[in-house]
């Protein structure tokens, strides 16, 4: 791994995109405009309204979606120029043939069942992470969606529509970090995740995440990230998974846990992967740390730093006659900028390869069976954080 190399070809400490990165050709743009639904207009669902309301050259959100009034009124607050329809059942919506995709971001526990139903009405779908609440759901909705091939379905895990996330992928493939043997995540926050419910309304109706017959608590809501980019990156899924929690610090009648710490065994690629939540202490906020013999990487949501080992660091700062290379600028810590684009939020960059994908036939990077199989890790640690188990991955659940 030369200087040369190093710079000239990764195009690392230029910041340089790469052009041949999938989530940039939805940038081209053309193709026609796409009516889209949004079934669930929670804080979710109403954040990915306000993207599609910036990509109005895409996309027209032409109907909205949810069985509580309060949150259709405050959709319909985010669109005041746009009158779309309003439907409180999603079936009617998917009646509607002028639809020609939705974006469901509903409880976890309802994901399986209207996919299915807007599958069998022919829209494509940009579905919510985690994909389903089950793992038969899951291997069962991968084998609906092979009777609908023309039709895009694309699961939430916006990592994989992310520069900067593209960008580490191929530091992996091409050895910058060496054998990768540890993973560090976490996802921490200092709140009781609790949203204020409105007269005449329950806490199972707005704070559904709180309860296990409706979410997958931090695992499926954040952890999932992680866990996706992994098996993505690696082309992998855990062979091994060991986990603990409790409700360690809010008494307050939830049953999701608000403390999680799961384990993830990757036998084939020997690695580890920790992945931890709390919502108890907010200090460490976001980690996601990869570590290899060569180099490691620290990321956050939109930047990254790569910070090389110290046999691999030498070899970099070596010109090796190199005329006029690129003078590699160091932080405090040892490490250099991954990218230095700023970037947007990585649904935008999910969106527009959404358009993409519908406009072009093409299968997202994020889809229906990769949905799947993080659907399937995501179980796996929520079985063994609540049933003190070690869960092992079985050959039923290799999709592809």
């Amino acid at each position: 791994m030369s200087r040369r190399h190093f710079i000239k070809q990764s195009g690392l400490l230029a910041g340089g995109l790469l052009f041949s990165n999938q989530w940039l050709h939805a940038f081209a743009g053309s193709a026609e405009k796409i009516n889209i639904g949004i079934i669930g207009c929670g804080d979710r669902g109403t954040g990915i309204m306000k993207m599609l309301n910036d990509l109005t050259d895409r996309f027209t959100v032409s109907a909205i979606c949810d069985v509580l009034e309060f949150r259709i009124e405050n959709a319909k607050k985010i669109s005041p120029s746009i009158d779309p329809k309003v439907y409180k059942d999603y079936r009617r919506l998917l009646d509607d043939k002028s639809i020609q995709a939705v974006v469901i971001a509903t409880t976890l526990s309802e994901h399986y069942r209207i996919a299915k139903d807007a599958l069998l009405a022919g829209k494509h779908i940009y579905l919510e992470k985690a994909m389903t609440y089950s793992i038969d759901q899951a291997i069962d909705l991968v084998k609906v969606s092979k009777s609908h091939s023309n039709q895009v379905v694309q699961i939430g895990h916006q990592y994989r529509s992310t520069p900067l996330y593209f960008k580490v992928k191929e530091m992996i493939g091409k050895g910058y970090l060496g054998k990768v043997t540890q993973i560090d995540c976490r996802w921490d926050r200092n709140w009781n995740w609790r949203r204020a419910v409105p007269a005449g309304y329950t806490d199972k109706q707005v704070n559904w995440r709180m309860y296990k017959e409706f979410s997958g608590g931090l695992p499926a809501e954040l952890l999932s990230h992680q866990m996706d980019f992994i098996n993505w990156a690696f082309n992998t899924h855990p062979d091994e998974v060991l986990g603990t929690g409790g409700i360690d610090n809010y008494k307050d009648g939830r049953e999701t846990y608000d403390n999680v710490q799961v384990m993830l065994r990757y036998s084939k690629e020997n690695m580890i992967g920790n992945f931890g939540a709390t919502c108890a202490n907010a200090h460490d906020g976001y980690i996601f740390k990869i570590k290899g013999t060569k180099g490691a990487v620290h990321l956050l949501m939109h930047d990254g730093v790569y910070f090389p080992e110290a046999a691999t660091k030498k070899e970099l700062e070596t010109v090796d006659g190199v005329t006029g290379a690129t003078k590699i600028e160091w932080n405090r810590e040892g490490g250099v900028s991954i990218m230095n684009e700023k970037l947007k939020d990585g649904t935008w960059y999910a969106l527009l390869e959404f358009h993409d994908c519908i406009n072009n036939k093409k299968v997202p990077a994020s889809n229906i069976v990769t949905g799947a199989t993080t659907a399937i890790c995501v179980h796996l640690a929520n079985n063994a954080i609540f049933n003190h188990t070690i869960e092992k991955w079985k050959p039923a659940y290799n999709l592809l």
